[in-house]
């Protein structure tokens, strides 16, 4: 039986299910809180980052309580722990982010838009610079509460999230990426294993184009340093067989965004992410 850890939110339930499905029948589900599911008080730069979504999920896969884990890879961290690789992206669901109203569909401009990120927020204040945004902590049915409760006037979250849990009707626009650049690895589940274990197993839950556009938009990300609260995003499709990747960069006072594109070879996609990365750098310091 292969034990599949996961956290106990109900996205995160969906999405361990997912990969259960694509496994086959012989797979048990485990699942258990993270520090981050549980400090919601602060923002995630104010208490470590996303890591705090995957430190008890890599305890466990390390000390053999679970088989493999199952995680959003915009909540993984750039480095994994030693002999605990990332082994399968499977197939990517919509990247994009998506604006959420309350039920009566009237958004109330003089509450705040609520978003996660400061990746949205900065975009958010392109888009709607007469708006106030501010930060909203918890999983997706908490915040949408919240959203009910008058808290905010509007949501900003992952389509794909809304998308697994059957909500797509409570979506009441999508942002394209021209609008708003996904965060790294949007969409994307990522199952992390032990080193040569079951890899016959994982090999098929891998899903090509999945698989280049984590490692071009991951090269982006890491080589900017960026753990999951820095302000920059990196979005990949693939197109007649080659990459291309789209990224934003944002100065440390985030004054200055940065956006550019590059197009490369598949087998090239970390470095693709690594060049765009440096170029978006190299501009924003010239306009500093």
């Amino acid at each position: 039986m292969i034990r599949i850890g996961s956290r106990d939110s109900r996205l995160a339930i969906r999405q361990a299910e997912e990969v259960m499905r694509a496994l086959g029948s012989d797979c048990t589900l485990v699942t258990m809180k993270t520090t981050g599911d549980m400090v919601l008080d602060r923002t995630l730069d104010q208490v470590g980052g996303k890591g705090l979504f995957v430190r008890e999920l890599d305890r466990a896969l390390a000390e053999g309580a679970v088989d493999l884990t199952v995680h959003s890879l915009k909540d993984v961290p750039m480095e994994q722990p030693d002999g605990l690789p990332l082994v399968a992206f499977p197939a990517r669901e919509d990247a994009r982010d998506a604006l959420v109203l309350p039920e009566n569909g009237i958004w109330d401009k003089s509450r705040p838009i609520g978003c996660s990120s400061a990746r949205r927020r900065v975009q958010l204040g392109e888009l709607f610079p007469e708006m106030d945004v501010q930060p909203v902590r918890g999983n997706v049915q908490t915040r949408l509460a919240k959203l009910e409760r008058g808290e905010y006037g509007a949501l900003v979250l992952a389509a794909a999230g809304l998308h697994r849990l059957g909500l797509q009707n409570r979506i009441s626009r999508y942002f394209s990426p021209d609008e708003m650049l996904p965060a790294a690895g949007q969409g994307i589940l990522a199952v992390q294993g032990r080193a040569g274990e079951l890899t016959e197993r994982t090999r098929l839950l891998d899903d090509r184009d999945a698989h280049d556009c984590a490692l071009a938009e991951r090269g982006f990300i890491k080589t900017l340093g960026g753990g999951c609260f820095a302000p920059a995003a990196a979005y990949a499709e693939v197109r007649q067989d080659c990459l291309h990747l789209r990224g934003l960069y944002v100065t440390a006072d985030e004054k200055t965004l940065v956006r550019g594109a590059l197009t490369g070879a598949r087998q090239d996609a970390a470095a693709l992410g690594r060049t765009l990365a440096l170029q978006l750098k190299g501009q924003a310091e010239g306009m500093l």
